[in-house]
């Protein structure tokens, strides 16, 4: 699924929102044979795969433990609301549900408040754990070296480039740039032969948020020989070369009029403009984007877009100089995990157990225009041939990055979209962007960097 921002809701919202998950679960007096399931909802009515998904799960499992229940608890609300509501339920025993989805992109926060229980010795006994990938393992493995979290999927990041609009610049239908400066020169062809269109969006700039640092920025800073984080020194990195390039080329995109308008670029609104607006009518000629984007467009999603297979070519994000690996991609995903605070985790490790056996991780990729975690089910010809595009992501998995998900990340990532946001206006350079990211980071990260 989508990775999207985290924002610091309004005290009084936040406390409208603790407010009403303390009975979001039922409050005390837990039911031994009943395991709820916390779950986010979408807020789009239209969209109720995950809500068709878990009823099937509940039916499977009630019918393969007879006496035992499963309640399942949806939080309908944007991502910042539900992660703060979810988090308002794990504090306390009285209002934990038993299984919980959490996004990679905040797990290792809740880990350190100490919300969810490590399932390593579950996992011992799980012969199917031994399916997944190690890349989608690590995304729910803590700084102390245990696992929190069974994945249900990840994403990963290409380039979506529409046929059409290419065929007017006399760009080529089989469309796969080698260099960053490749990519640039496709956008700038489409400009000067196609200048009805918007040749190229990369995300930008604090109000497109997580999209911005995820899709936009780390795409480009992981084509360069440099990363966000030191493993080796544990330590996050400050004033690399690598940073300034990938800003250099935000800048590139902004300066030369390459992107949406600066005003549309920075709209809250921009992956709803992108997805529903911009793709669909034949106005973007290059997107940065994400695997997920089908999900939108299916029948039954109330966005209906049956030709996009035919009308949007794909092509991986090259590397900076086209140096090995030649491609990069940048992988995210949702997790399943148990509270530390839960009444049932033995029943709630059971109910991941009946998701994700083999025949039904398949069953939510393929609804949820999710990639696949499991080797098995990414060998299975049935589910490369689902939706166009299944294999073409799933492919870059082995390319691809997972965000250094430990607990500043979230404070790392709003930094690199305030320095995104000076170079997209103008209002600051490349080099005075980077300094301002490498103090925000020593403040983030309590001085826990290094200096390339």
């Amino acid at each position: 699924m989508p990775v999207r921002p985290t924002a610091v809701l309004p005290s009084l919202l936040a406390t409208a929102l603790a407010a009403s998950a303390l009975t979001a679960c039922g409050g005390s007096g837990s039911d031994p044979d009943t395991v709820k399931v916390s779950f986010k909802q979408s807020t789009d009515n239209s969209i109720h795969v995950m809500d068709d998904y878990l009823a099937d799960m509940k039916k499977q499992f009630e019918k393969a433990n007879p006496g035992k229940k499963v309640e399942l608890v949806p939080i309908k609300a944007p991502d910042s609301e539900y992660y703060t509501k979810l988090q308002q339920m794990l504090r306390s025993a009285k209002t934990a549900p038993d299984l919980v989805y959490e996004d990679t992109f905040l797990i290792n926060s809740d880990i350190t408040s100490g919300y969810l229980k490590p399932l390593d010795a579950y996992l011992a006994k799980w012969p199917d754990w031994n399916r997944f990938i190690d890349t989608a393992k690590a995304a729910a493995k803590a700084e102390d070296g245990k696992t929190y979290g069974v994945p249900d999927g990840t994403d990963t990041r290409g380039l979506w480039y529409d046929k059409g609009i290419f065929a007017k610049a006399g760009l080529p239908a089989d469309w796969q740039p080698k260099t960053w400066d490749e990519v640039l020169d496709a956008a700038r062809t489409i400009k000067r032969r196609v200048p009805d269109v918007t040749p190229l969006n990369v995300y930008t700039g604090k109000p497109a948020g997580e999209a911005a640092a995820m899709q936009g920025f780390e795409m480009l800073l992981y084509g360069t020989e440099d990363r966000l984080y030191d493993d080796a020194a544990k330590k996050w990195i400050a004033g690399s070369q690598g940073f300034e390039e990938a800003l250099s080329f935000v800048e590139t995109v902004y300066r030369e009029k390459l992107g949406p308008d600066v005003s549309t670029a920075l709209d809250p609104n921009i992956q709803t403009i992108v997805r529903g607006d911009l793709l669909p009518k034949g106005k973007l000629g290059i997107n940065l984007d994400g695997s997920w984007l089908p999900q939108d467009w299916l029948p039954g999603s109330g966005h209906e877009w049956p030709e996009w297979s035919s009308k949007l070519g794909l092509a991986y994000m090259p590397t900076q100089h086209g140096q090995a690996p030649g491609k990069v991609s940048m992988s995210g995903g949702w997790t399943w995990a148990v509270p530390a605070k839960a009444a049932n985790p033995d029943l709630a490790f059971e109910f991941i157990r009946t998701m994700q056996t083999k025949a039904n991780a398949q069953k939510w990729y393929i609804a949820n225009s999710g990639i696949s975690v499991r080797e098995d089910v990414a060998a299975d010809p049935a589910y490369a041939k689902a939706q166009p595009g299944i294999k073409f992501f799933t492919d870059l998995v082995a390319s691809t990055h997972y965000r250094p998900a430990y607990p500043a990340y979230p404070k790392v990532s709003t930094a690199i979209q305030e320095a995104m946001e000076g170079v997209t206006t103008g209002d600051t350079s490349v080099e005075e962007a980077a300094r301002n990211y490498d103090d925000s980071l020593k403040e983030a990260t309590d001085d826990q960097v290094i200096e390339k």
